[in-house]
């Protein structure tokens, strides 16, 4: 493993603490019996895995020990960190940065969730990349928002498109242009934070789409929603309003280092087995480079604390 990639587990396992530490000791017994599992439930519950998924993922667990004959608790918290990258490695997937140009990113969220400032980490990922970064504040209900955007811009190196008073559709639709004819290799715009019961500012977000989609055929090429990690299972019910409303193409989660809730993560992936929506990136911390793609096996075995 390299430096880089040792340091980010390094930080990943210590943001994850607070939801790894309930899971790790159900495993500091000698014996596998009925107490384990019980406690293990409770574990699984509390870090907000949902109860289909904790049920699913004892009886998998339940059936390893049978058919492997495991003896050792440390063995079965290997085993869970086997079977939670399963679960979540079809939403492990990579944003394909080549396929337009602009690439154009539609980010949505509620309001809180960090969504600026994952855009913010974002763009300073892509120039990473070695790619061209335009960021477009569509978020024109609040000037605060355009503000923050402009200052992740100047971190980066970054122009933004903004309007004082402008219609948030119609900035869009500037910012798409202005990337176009600059040839800018990624767009990012960004949009009102809203609840899904505001019925009003989900059509608004439709509408939005449609700009993009006017101002480029095939735009926008990624709908991202950025979910809070500390909201547990809320964030499904935000996951289903979203996607209906706008048709998400990713996730990222962000708030990992402050919640006991990580495995919200597992609850989404089973949710979503039949259509996997993708995990694109996970933040731990605040740094800029503290939002990293995500990757199924190092999360679960930072969730579990198994190496």
């Amino acid at each position: 493993m390299s430096t880089e990639k040792g340091g980010w587990l390094a930080r990943l396992k210590k943001g994850l603490e607070r939801t790894r530490v309930n899971i790790v000791g159900v495993f500091s017994g000698g014996v596998i019996d009925d107490a384990l599992f019980d406690d293990l439930e409770v574990a699984l519950l509390g870090a907000d895995c949902g109860a289909a998924t904790t049920s699913e993922l004892l009886a998998a667990l339940r059936d390893r020990i049978k058919l492997k004959g495991l003896k050792t608790p440390a063995e079965v918290r290997d085993a869970l960190r086997d079977e939670l990258t399963k679960l979540l490695a079809p939403c492990e997937a990579r944003i394909d940065l080549e396929r337009a140009r602009p690439l154009v990113m539609m980010v949505a969220g509620v309001n809180g969730a960090g969504k600026t400032t994952s855009i913010g980490k974002l763009a300073h990922w892509l120039a990473d990349q070695h790619k061209t970064v335009l960021l477009a504040a569509g978020d024109t209900f609040r000037a605060a928002a355009r503000e923050q955007l402009a200052i992740w811009g100047e971190r980066n190196g970054v122009e933004v498109i903004a309007q004082k008073s402008g219609d948030p559709a119609a900035v869009v639709f500037d910012a798409v242009a202005a990337a176009r004819a600059r040839g800018i290799d990624v767009l990012i715009a960004d949009t009102a934070g809203r609840l899904p019961t505001q019925l009003h500012l989900m059509d608004e977000l439709k509408r939005v789409k449609r700009s993009i989609g006017k101002a480029m055929d095939g735009a926008p090429h990624e709908v991202i929603l950025v979910l809070d990690g500390t909201n547990g299972q809320n964030a499904l019910a935000q996951v289903r309003a979203f996607d209906d409303a706008v048709g998400l193409t990713g996730l990222i989660i962000t708030k990992l280092d402050g919640t006991a809730k990580g495995g919200v993560l597992a609850a989404i992936a089973r949710e979503r087995r039949g259509r996997p929506l993708p995990i694109y990136f996970i933040g731990v911390g605040e740094k800029l480079d503290d939002l990293q793609p995500f990757v199924a096996e190092r999360f679960a075995a930072a969730l579990v604390g198994a190496d």
